[in-house]
């Protein structure tokens, strides 16, 4: 499979259209999936889906065959859903409100109850763009807050702030799903 990969990739270095479609059909679900958690709807997760495809074959023969290919293209869809969200919304507000009694770690886990995975990601494209840019980012992707700011170019303490706020509604939601009330 890796070696399949590799040979996909140095066709598609040479815009071969055979290649590039193994490699779209084999990365697909998962980048489709990334748009999805980012962007508000299916239209415009469509849209910067295909974008970053675009992107991504311009620039794979920047691709130097160290770590995984699908780290590097995912960085690439990452860059491109921030640019379009930056985009549509120029003056994105990131709240610098934290609440210095509220004990936030790079460690914290987002605990869920059981919920459908439509419904919980329909929760997440519903948070505001400054909030589900910080919890995908953290939650999805892995990044610690010291890099979300700097992606992000806010403050480490702003970037903590807007992930227990996105922690916060979408627990709200999922209890109300659940019946029950928060204490």
């Amino acid at each position: 499979m890796k070696e399949d990969v590799e040979q996909y990739i140095k066709r598609c270095a040479e815009n071969d259209r055979e290649a590039q479609l193994k490699l779209y059909q084999l990365f697909s679900p998962v980048l489709y999936g990334l748009c999805l958690k980012y962007m508000r709807n299916e239209d415009d997760a469509k849209d910067v889906f295909q974008e970053a495809f675009v992107i991504a074959f311009q620039k794979i023969g920047q691709y130097k065959f160290e770590g995984s290919f699908e780290g590097w293209i995912k960085r690439i869809f990452i860059n491109k859903l921030l640019e379009t969200l930056k985009k549509k919304k120029k003056d994105i507000l990131f709240l610098d409100i934290y609440d210095i009694d509220e004990e936030v770690s790079d460690e914290d886990e987002l605990v869920m109850e059981p919920i459908p995975q439509e419904k919980l990601l329909e929760y997440i494209q519903e948070l505001p763009d400054q909030y589900r840019m910080v919890f995908n980012l953290f939650v999805f992707e892995k990044m610690k807050h010291k890099e979300i700011a700097e992606l992000l170019q806010i403050t480490e303490g702003t970037s903590k702030s807007n992930l227990n706020r996105a922690k916060g509604i979408l627990q709200k939601k999922i209890l109300a799903v659940l019946n029950c009330k928060i204490a």
